[in-house]
């Protein structure tokens, strides 16, 4: 009787994946093209330079360019900006925007792994309780009246990714039966702990109403008070979350074929579910800490990358990290402009472009069966 024999993946070399349950030989995904890449990019700059300008008060666009290159590297262009107009830059409207590109490409980044993951293109990085977690760590602080900061520490982002990644680690204990747990049981999991999370923040709540608007306001999601504080607070774990996920995207493309294909190409399957996952749900919790929850972000990038770049996560990654960054400041200024000089919570912009969406996805994928 023939063994098969296991090989570790090497990254120096090409690779080939067997469908399941054939011997067809699926060809190397796709590297990441660079007319793509560039696309991505342009967008990211392209968002953002109308982030800069675009408002409630005008500001010259040279102007504005020529305060941030001043700021950034220290040398004068021109005349550049002054007083309000020169804080409006680079006090508000920069480290919003800086804030958005941040959040929106961790989120997306951190969607396009569990949808690898769990292979499942409908997955978002809310799935195992980040977002009932994070929902009700916010909400303790807030009726605690603890929305202040005690120094550098800010008690209501600090309760929410507390509380993000302690439902991501109950949801992993509670899956983890057995040691390596299926996606299915994670999912079940995540379920289970969302719920019983939800139905006791709803109860925290109900028993102090008069911090509902405040509540609720967060749960929407909120740049408003973005400021280089948080951008500080958000980039380390961040860099962290997409540094790892980057690193693992070969991984997600062999997982995709399935677990015993992964694992006979030399994939410790548990691990690399439990690294992504881990790195993903991080990345995930500081978001929200500092953003409130914005739906449907981790969704609807990934797909659209998808449509232009292609399936394999070498592009998905990068790619999807750049587009969650400009079309979420693009959807912070939507929040911000719309009932100017008012506000627009921006989790119902992404919700009002992420609804329609969802619903296509689901027709077109029902349409396919």
């Amino acid at each position: 009787m023939r063994t098969a024999r296991t090989e570790p993946l090497d990254a120096a070399r090409p690779l080939a994946l067997r469908s399941p349950g054939s011997s067809r030989t699926v060809a190397e995904p796709a590297r990441l093209r660079p007319a793509v890449l560039a696309g991505a990019l342009c967008a990211l700059v392209g968002a953002a330079a109308v982030g800069l300008v675009v408002g409630p008060t005008a500001v010259s666009p040279a102007g504005a360019l020529e305060e941030v290159v001043h700021r950034v590297l220290g040398l004068r262009l021109g005349g550049g900006l002054h007083g309000v107009e020169a804080s409006i830059v680079w006090q508000l409207r920069a480290p919003r925007i800086v804030l958005a590109v941040l959040v929106g490409g961790t989120l997306a980044a951190a969607g396009a792994a569990y949808q690898g993951v769990f292979r499942n293109p409908l997955a978002d990085p809310y799935l195992l309780g980040v977002a009932a977690g994070a929902g009700l760590g916010a909400t303790i602080a807030i009726v605690a009246g603890a929305e202040g900061a005690t120094g550098p520490v800010a008690w209501v982002p600090l309760a929410a990714f507390v509380g993000a990644l302690g439902a991501v680690g109950l949801t992993y204990f509670l899956g983890a039966r057995p040691r390596s747990p299926s996606p299915a049981t994670l999912l079940l999991a995540g379920v289970a702990v969302s719920s019983m999370l939800t139905a006791v923040q709803t109860y925290i709540q109900l028993r102090d109403t008069q911090t509902l608007q405040d509540v609720y306001t967060w749960i929407l999601g909120d740049l408003a008070t973005a400021g280089w504080h948080d951008v500080v607070l958000l980039a380390p774990y961040s860099a962290l979350s997409v540094a790892v996920l980057f690193a693992h995207r070969r991984h997600l493309d062999v997982l995709a074929v399935g677990d015993d294909e992964a694992a006979s190409l030399g994939i410790d399957v548990g691990r690399t579910r439990l690294v992504v996952l881990a790195a993903a749900s991080l990345g995930t919790a500081a978001a929200v800490s500092v953003s409130g929850l914005i739906g449907f972000v981790g969704i609807i990038v990934p797909h659209a990358v998808r449509m232009a770049g292609g399936d394999s996560y070498r592009s998905v990654l990068p790619l999807s990290f750049l587009v969650g960054g400009a079309f979420l400041v693009l959807a912070d200024l939507v929040a911000r402009t719309a009932l100017a000089p008012a506000e627009l919570p921006i989790g119902i912009v992404t919700a009002a472009l992420g609804g329609p969406f969802f619903l296509l996805v689901l027709r077109q994928r029902s349409g396919r069966r």
